[in-house]
């Protein structure tokens, strides 16, 4: 069965930070997840080594190193209300991790690490398996840099330039990207951030 595929990219709010408390000298995960983060046999994620299998939370602990603790983020209910719309029946979810917490929109840029990997990821989960098609991007990203004037004055221009490369790479010239604005950074910074979210 061919899987309807999200692409999860960003910083850490996307990757999960739900849950996670600072304990003893650590971050540590509480294990609570809600009831709308539930997993399903109807949503797969595309693990490290490029293999689906069910997702549950935390979903980016394999694409995050080791020194991050990732907890629940946006996704699971995402794909649970999306599950609900569409029915499980027709197809899968697929959702393939790729945000890095702390990252820049500088790092996401073509030719980077963060890049060439998501890109990478993205074309396998439409081979692997039964495949699949690519339906979106989720973005949530933006909070460094709100950390500095000319990083968040020049974010709008360096966020259309990533849509553009991410469209033209993947061969997808509508590809729809759903962003979540952003709640906190610098606070003289975040409003141009948001605006180039817009």
């Amino acid at each position: 069965m061919k899987k309807q595929v999200f692409i999860l990219a960003g910083q850490s709010n996307m990757s999960g930070r739900g849950g996670v408390k600072w304990y003893h000298g650590l971050y540590l995960w509480d294990d609570v997840v809600p009831d709308e983060c539930a997993p399903s046999p109807s949503i797969l994620r595309l693990s490290v080594d490029l293999n689906w299998e069910e997702a549950r939370d935390p979903l980016h602990i394999d694409i995050e190193s080791k020194s991050k603790t990732c907890g629940v983020g946006p996704s699971m209910s995402f794909a649970n209300c999306l599950l609900k719309e569409i029915g499980c029946t027709s197809s899968n979810i697929g959702l393939v991790p790729c945000a890095v917490g702390g990252t820049a929109i500088k790092e996401w840029e073509k030719g980077s690490k963060l890049y060439n990997q998501m890109v990478q990821r993205a074309k396998a989960a439409a081979e692997i398996g039964d495949g699949g098609e690519i339906k979106a991007v989720l973005w949530y990203q933006g909070e460094s840099d709100t950390d500095s004037d000319h990083a968040s004055k020049v974010y709008e221009e360096n966020l259309k330039k990533f849509i553009e490369d991410v469209r033209s790479d993947l061969g997808l010239p509508y590809l729809p990207f759903i962003q979540v604005a952003l709640a906190s950074g610098l606070e003289k910074n975040i409003e141009k951030c948001v605006q180039g979210n817009l």
